[in-house]
């Protein structure tokens, strides 16, 4: 195959592409974090400190790429961009870091896929959404919801035996008997954060279209649920050894997830 064919290939190929390598480093996220919280960190700790950093590092794309687009920010944008915050980062991820330390990485991933069927829910709901059954699309809608959410109902009541891996993995992940009884709780976790994080969606599209700066908007968003996970965090853990990081995986697994999310917001911008 010549040269060009390839590269016309990669060029028709590339969103795929792009969407599986996105996949995986979401899938390690998981991985790596849970190895972290089994290593002793607090969720929540992880999640102000993740925060405090992503909104360090996309300050300066925000400020110079958005400069000429960013709208004055008024105390009524200011609340409602808090409010956005509180529920996309300080409630949602909390909720959905901390149900890794009673499920698995393999059932949040799964749940997690289930936010974009949520979200048309709520969407159909409020009436942003229009449902059409009298055509192919509206039907595949509505059919991938409701497989969508019964498989998560199946994972939720029903957990298998454990599979056994016989080589050694590269992240070790213990487990005791105390975590897989709270199963239960875990999935609750996922599942409501899996719904604030759809009603985050929402409210950010709605936010957007008062201020069409979508960097500077993460950056406040980063900045306020910092805030307000830090807050939070002072109140269920007052010990101040959970503050403390090292030169572990815990740092790798900090700076592992603010890669990721402004890799995120960069390709999704």
């Amino acid at each position: 195959m010549k040269p060009s064919s390839l590269h016309n290939v990669y060029l028709r190929f590339k969103p795929l592409l792009l969407m599986v390598l996105a996949q995986l480093s979401y899938t390690f996220l998981y991985f790596i974090t849970e190895a972290s919280f089994n290593h002793g960190m607090n969720p929540h700790v992880y999640v102000t400190y993740r925060h405090i950093v992503a909104g360090i590092a996309m300050f300066p794309f925000a400020y110079f790429l958005e400069r000429k687009i960013r709208p004055k920010l008024t105390l009524a944008l200011f609340l409602e961009i808090f409010v956005l915050s509180l529920v996309g980062v300080t409630l949602t991820l909390n909720m959905y870091f901390a149900s890794l330390r009673y499920t698995s990485p393999t059932f949040v991933a799964s749940v997690v896929n289930t936010v974009a069927a949520v979200t048309f829910v709520i969407a159909v709901v409020l009436r942003l959404e229009t449902l059409d059954l009298r055509n192919a699309r509206g039907m595949a809608k509505v059919l991938g919801t409701l497989v969508s959410l019964a498989g998560v109902t199946i994972m939720t009541v029903y957990k298998g035996p454990a599979a056994r891996n016989p080589g050694h993995p590269p992240i070790h992940i213990q487990r005791n008997n105390i975590i897989q009884e709270q199963w239960l709780k875990g999935s609750f976790l996922t599942i409501a954060s899996s719904i604030t994080w759809s009603a985050m969606y929402i409210m950010q599209a709605i936010t957007l279209k008062r201020y069409p700066a979508q960097l500077s908007l993460t950056t406040w968003m980063c900045f306020l649920g910092a805030a307000q996970s830090a807050v939070f965090t002072v109140i269920v853990a007052r010990k101040p050894a959970d503050w403390r990081i090292g030169l572990n995986i815990d740092l790798w697994s900090t700076i592992y997830g603010v890669s990721w999310r402004i890799r995120q917001d960069l390709y999704c911008d």
